[in-house]
């Protein structure tokens, strides 16, 4: 397939070159030129000047950036804008995790242009990006599903049709919120039983083998305790989606209290500078709490 791809960050370096592995078509984008000039030599993708001229001809267009306003852009623009260089009957596919609210306002947009879009959010970070088993949860016609099933195999191993267009998004940001809430606990667990005098080898231990296990357990115990935060997902941008958690829950009329206190974890440690990197950080923000440092 004739594939635009625009968004070459962490994530979207590592599913653009799946895509171009599995032998489609690709014309690249990305806000930093050189970036976007060193995978277009790597991968033997065409460089795009523009969103829009990466849109030309191109059957499908993804983006993976950071948030709403950006796929706004990149999609919409008046004069860069995909939508200008794209043709009708193109599908567009944001990868990116935006909410529910703007992915409709987008997807609206792009319908009067006789264009449909899937939102599809990805959950496994970078290791899955990079050896192509992300899960994505879709929103969207199920029709368009079918039609983007070559990018989703090409970047991922599950598909999960959650609904109409925003229900990947809803689903995707209360995932998010869990898994965060869940990374707090951990760091919360982790300095308790510093401080206690456990043994916290024999701690991770006898949680990963009972009910306390978790995948947050298995990627973020260690970072936290050697206080290394290589970004994999990087903490302004969990931030950003537990936000967009808090904002459904509001809309719904119902409370997530665990959400918010982890909304604020976040903030205190991104406060602190380490919204760059790893959310494994949120342990420095406990940590000031706790004036206790593993």
């Amino acid at each position: 397939m004739r594939v635009a791809f625009l968004g070459l960050g962490i994530m979207g370096s590592r599913m653009a070159a799946n895509v171009a592995a599995a032998g489609h078509q690709l014309a690249v984008w990305n806000r930093t030129r050189q970036t976007a000039e060193t995978f277009a030599g790597e991968h033997s993708a065409r460089l795009a000047q523009t969103p829009r001229d990466a849109a030309a001809d191109a059957e499908i267009v993804i983006t993976m950036v950071v948030d709403g306003p950006q796929v706004r852009s990149l999609l919409l623009d008046d004069e860069r804008g995909a939508v200008i260089g794209a043709t009708p009957g193109t599908l567009f596919l944001d990868c990116s995790t935006i909410g529910p609210a703007q992915t409709i306002a987008i997807g609206r947009a792009l319908a009067e242009h006789g264009m449909p879009l899937l939102d599809a959010p990805v959950t496994g970070s970078s290791p899955k990006a990079q050896d192509g088993t992300l899960t994505f949860m879709v929103g969207g016609d199920p029709a368009d599903v079918e039609r983007a099933r070559p990018m989703f195999e090409a970047m991922g191993s599950l598909v999960v049709h959650a609904g109409p267009l925003g229900q990947g998004q809803l689903v995707k940001v209360i995932s998010n919120a869990v898994a965060a809430s869940n990374a707090t606990v951990l760091g919360q667990a982790l300095i308790v039983g510093a401080a206690a005098g456990a043994d916290l080898d024999a701690l991770v231990q006898v949680m990963a083998a009972g009910a306390g296990g978790s995948m947050m357990l298995d990627l973020k115990a260690g970072p936290m305790r050697r206080h290394d935060y290589t970004p994999l997902f990087k903490l302004d941008q969990m931030l950003k989606d537990v936000s967009l958690c808090l904002d459904e829950t509001r809309a719904a009329g119902v409370p997530f209290p665990f959400a918010a206190l982890t909304r604020e974890v976040l903030l205190t440690a991104s406060a602190m500078g380490h919204g760059e990197e790893d959310f494994a950080s949120l342990i420095e923000a406990l940590q000031g709490a706790a004036d206790k440092r593993l």
